[in-house]
Order: structure tokens, then sequence, then C-alpha cells
């Protein structure tokens, strides 16, 4: 079961130091199980011993309703984008707010999605036919592209959001394997 922390009117008391609190990992993608909620902390820059007792009493916070293990990590944006920071690119790219409910790439102007590129050239009419109503629906049911907000750009590419990967890549495997996904950050 996914924990869309994000979504949950969740009441965390944290200090002004506190620029967003933010969820990311495999427990944002639809369809994974995780093996437990990583959640990233940013502070104004402040001694980093504070930044850990800090980062510790919000973790404590979110635990307390969860089964599920919570893991916390604490930056600043110089440890952030510092080119150690493994991290740094699934923030910015499936990260969620805690405390805007948003994509916290939006904090910098930018946009996180995945784009599917697909070719139905060698598959038969009826291959298709599926194809076309997986992905729009038929009689009343939603297909996938409305379902998750997607959008069909132009035939043969589809453009969704991040934590939705799982779900259109299983379906499409299902049909044709001649696809490929590519992340995009677009900025606005």
């Amino acid at each position: 079961m996914m924990q869309k922390l994000w979504q949950k009117k969740l009441t965390l008391n944290y200090s002004k130091d506190v620029l967003d609190i933010v969820q990311f990992g495999s427990s944002i993608i639809e369809g994974k199980e995780p093996n437990d909620i990583d959640i990233a902390v940013f502070f104004n820059k402040i001694p980093l011993n504070d930044q850990l007792n800090q980062a510790q009493e919000i973790k404590k916070q979110l635990q307390k309703d969860i089964e599920i293990s919570i893991h916390v990590n604490s930056f600043d944006f110089y440890s952030f984008f510092d080119k150690s920071n493994f991290a740094k690119e699934n923030i910015l790219f499936n990260g969620k707010s805690l405390i805007s409910g948003d994509f916290f790439s939006k904090n910098f102007g930018l946009t996180p999605k995945i784009q599917v590129y697909y070719s139905l050239k060698e598959l038969k009419k009826k291959e298709k036919i599926r194809f076309n109503y997986m992905l729009n629906g038929k009689k009343g049911k939603y297909g996938l592209i409305k379902k998750y907000g997607g959008k069909l750009l132009k035939p043969g590419l589809i453009e969704i959001s991040p934590e939705f990967e799982n779900i259109f890549v299983s379906e499409i495997k299902n049909i044709t394997l001649d696809f490929s996904t590519k992340r995009v950050l677009e900025g606005f």
C-alpha cells in the first residue's frame, strides 16, 4: 500500500529553519510496495547537528501514525546540490512536498514528466485496437490516459506524471515491447 503522505492533512511541528519536507523514492511510485518511506528535510543554512536533531523530531511525528519505517535525510541547498548526493535526481524528479502537496521541483520552476514513445507498426490490427482501448478507454470505462491524467502529445508519444510510470509501462508491455521512456523536467 502506497503511503501518500503529501496528500494527507499532516499537522507537523517544525522550526522556521525548515524550508520543505519531501517524500521521495519508491513510496511515491504507484504500483510499488516500498520497504520504507524516504523523506528529505530541507533547511536554511544552520549547523548540521541542528539539522539532524530537527529532522529526527519530524521523523518521530511522521512515524507515529505509520506502520512502515521512515528514513530521513537532511539537506541545506548546498549539500543537496553537492555532486556526492546520489538522492538528488530522485528527489528532484519524484519528490512531493508534504507542506505544499506538489512536486518539490516546482520550487525551481520545473515540472517532472515521463514521456513514453511507442510504435504500433509491427502490431496486428487487433493489437492496435487493444492498445487504443488501453489508452483511451472503451464503453464508458476510462483508459489509462484519462484515469491517470496523461496526455497524448501526438501519435506515438504520451506524457505522464512520474508516479504512474510503472502502471503505463506494465500495461504497454502486455501489448508491445516497442517503446521507450524518457524523463523530462519542463520549465514554465
